[in-house]
């Protein structure tokens, strides 16, 4: 009897220890899913705009370039103007005695005209690199600023600027430069503000 009375005994017990060690089991595999926070899934609004597309529809931008190139060929026209003065001047060289006063005094105009047609091509081309730069500047700061105004009116998080890049590329350098600075691959679904905000560009002439 004492034999069967222990048996029982430890049979009782370790039922009482599997109870205890599943419940501990299922209470902490309760605690960890409640402990767990929930992670609410984010939504950015993302949107683009090409910033080349822009500069290239903006009629600003167009009526700049016009003016700019009519400035440009006003200037090229005198430059031509004194460089067949100069071409003239150094013919009429040939026919005068090496030496004499008037050969010198004229060697000496075909000089100064060379010095002063070479100032004056660099002196138009800098001006009109320097233009350019700065009008540039100017108009990009204006896209930023509506590109802004638009994000804030439109809740969006995020704009991109969405240029495509243009092949086949014209150098190497010109390709690593591609490389280099094209940053957006993709943007499927996203919307694209780039009229939106060329419209407003146009409405500030």
């Amino acid at each position: 009897m004492t034999k069967i009375w222990k048996g029982k005994v430890m049979r009782i017990r370790t039922a009482i220890v599997l109870t205890c060690l599943a419940g501990a089991i299922i209470l902490s595999v309760g605690y960890k899913g409640s402990a767990q926070p929930k992670t609410e899934q984010l939504s950015t609004k993302i949107a683009v705009v090409n910033v080349r597309e822009v500069f290239r529809k903006c009629s600003r931008n167009v009526k700049y370039r016009q003016e700019a190139m009519a400035e440009y060929n006003t200037t090229m026209l005198e430059l031509e103007k004194l460089s067949k003065q100069i071409q003239a001047d150094e013919a009429g060289l040939k026919i005068l005695k090496p030496g004499s006063p008037d050969h010198l005094k004229q060697y000496q105009d075909v000089l100064k005209n060379k010095a002063v047609l070479d100032a004056r091509q660099q002196y138009l081309k800098q001006e009109r690199s320097l233009k350019d730069q700065r009008w540039t500047e100017q108009v990009y700061q204006e896209v930023l600023q509506i590109v802004k105004e638009l994000a804030e009116k439109k809740g969006l998080d995020m704009v991109f600027d969405k240029q495509e890049p243009e092949f086949p590329s014209t150098s190497g350098d010109e390709l690593m430069l591609t490389l280099s600075t094209h940053k957006l691959l993709y943007s499927g679904g996203c919307p694209d503000i780039t009229d939106e905000v060329t419209a407003r560009l146009d409405a500030k002439n």
